[in-house]
Order: structure tokens, then C-alpha cells, then sequence
């Protein structure tokens, strides 16, 4: 059976929000290795430089990005915007390319 493009843009937008829960615990330390000291912040520098810190980054920011512009899609459908099947469609084809842009220029912008 394959699904419909609006079951994936679901499914992505609910694993979205487990994968944000689960990165807030580094954007957490993160935070709390930034303001602990001037030489902690100087190793979370040095640590960032990294590729596997900037991937992990990316990441968190790549999920937040797709759940934002998703959970926007839903909030112009609680106005009745796009409720019919072809609107669905065409807000979950927005939805996924938008996203895929943007999360593009944030890897840029990380990297």
C-alpha cells in the first residue's frame, strides 16, 4: 500500500516534534555549557567546529524548522484554508518544499 503524500507530511510532522523533544536536551547544554564560564563557552566553540556537532545541529534545527512550517500549515487550515483533498495536497506539497529550502540555507548557514 502506498501512502498519500499527506499521510507522509503527517507522520513527518509528529516525528518532528518527538525528534525537537528529544534535541532540546542538547540545545539545553548547550545553553548551560555557553553561560557556565568563559573557558566552558570556548570549548563548546571548539566542539561546534566539529562536523559531527554541526550534523547533530542541524539536525535539531532541520526538525524544528519542518515542525514550525508544518504546525503554520495547520494553523491557516484551523481557518479553513486548503480543507478540501486537493487543497490538503497542495499544502503538503508547500509544506515539504518550503522546508526542504529552508532547512537547505540553514545547513548552509551552519556550515
Amino acid at each position: 500500500m502506498r501512502l498519500p503524500i499527506t499521510a507522509w507530511a503527517s507522520i513527518a510532522h509528529r516525528a518532528s516534534g518527538v525528534f525537537i523533544f528529544a534535541g532540546t536536551a542538547v540545545l539545553i547544554w548547550m545553553l548551560d555549557a555557553s553561560l557556565k564560564s568563559p573557558e566552558s563557552f570556548a570549548e563548546l566553540q571548539e566542539c561546534l567546529s566539529g562536523a559531527l556537532f554541526k550534523l547533530i545541529l542541524w539536525a535539531v534545527v532541520s526538525g524544528l524548522i519542518y515542525h514550525s512550517v508544518a504546525g503554520v500549515k495547520h494553523l491557516i487550515a484551523d481557518f479553513g484554508i486548503g480543507e478540501t483533498m486537493e487543497g490538503g495536497i497542495l499544502g503538503a506539497r508547500i509544506t515539504i518544499g518550503l522546508s526542504a529550502v529552508l532547512i537547505l540555507i540553514a545547513g548552509a548557514w551552519i556550515w
